[in-house]
């Protein structure tokens, strides 16, 4: 049964992609994520998330202790170690280790593809805090250190435009489906994991959060569209074709 769905899944891939209806998804996808964006920002513009980024934020600290996080001392280190994910130094390591391998296997314009779209990602999220300069929660005590603007949040849009940029572009230059499957289910997880510990960490409202993987989903989806669009017209360097099995 598991072998039926997965052929089925593989053949509609493979129909959207040869008469062109990836197109219609991908913009239905990214119209939607930057209309969740735009309905964030006009909430949070009019104070009316308040009561739910505030309930969410003390549902995971103990009762009549705010300072005091749910779960143990280790879970806390824990989710220290995963934000960590969405910081500037990590995100720029693994961008650079993308390029380096897109170099060595000789994909000369997909290693100019993933500077372009990461550096265009992370631009996106400056002008985006800049412009609604909100401030960091005060609900609860910080976990760590955090000074700039709260929404959106950075972390979570940074690590959501680079791991799935990554995933996308990563996963067009394999030839088998579930190797792209296995990079896209971890690059999403990845940045869905940094986004909770911004919330769990208390230095950023949830609203942030969801509004920074809205707008780093979108920005993602750009990317990957233009690079499977580049990479039909032979400007950015295909899958190698499947090997077939004996």
């Amino acid at each position: 049964m598991s072998e039926f769905v997965t052929a089925r899944v593989r053949s509609l891939i493979a129909n959207l992609r040869e008469q062109g209806w990836w197109v219609l998804v991908a913009a239905l996808l990214i119209g939607c994520a930057l209309l969740g964006f735009a309905e964030l920002a006009d909430e949070v513009a009019d104070g009316e998330t308040h009561a739910f980024d505030r309930a969410v934020m003390l549902a995971m600290r103990a009762p009549g202790d705010t300072a005091d996080p749910w779960g143990p001392g280790w879970f806390e280190m824990m989710v220290r170690d995963v934000t960590s994910l969405g910081g500037t130094v990590v995100l720029t390591l693994l961008t650079l280790a993308a390029i380096g391998f897109m170099i060595l296997s000789r994909k000369w314009r997909g290693a100019l593809f993933i500077v372009v779209s990461v550096a265009g990602g992370t631009l996106v999220s400056s002008a985006l805090k800049a412009a609604f300069d909100r401030s960091r929660p005060d609900v609860v005590p910080h976990l760590m250190e955090a000074t700039s603007a709260s929404f959106p949040s950075g972390h979570s849009m940074l690590a959501t435009v680079t791991y799935l940029t990554l995933g996308a572009v990563l996963a067009e230059v394999q030839d088998q489906q579930r190797i792209k499957i296995y990079i896209l289910g971890w690059a999403v997880f990845l940045a869905l994991s940094v986004g909770l510990s911004r919330v769990y960490l208390g230095v950023h409202w949830p609203t942030d959060v969801l509004a920074g993987w809205c707008v780093g989903s979108a920005w993602a989806l750009i990317c990957g569209s233009v690079a499977l669009w580049l990479q039909r017209r032979g400007m950015i360097d295909a899958a190698p074709p499947a090997r077939s099995r004996s």
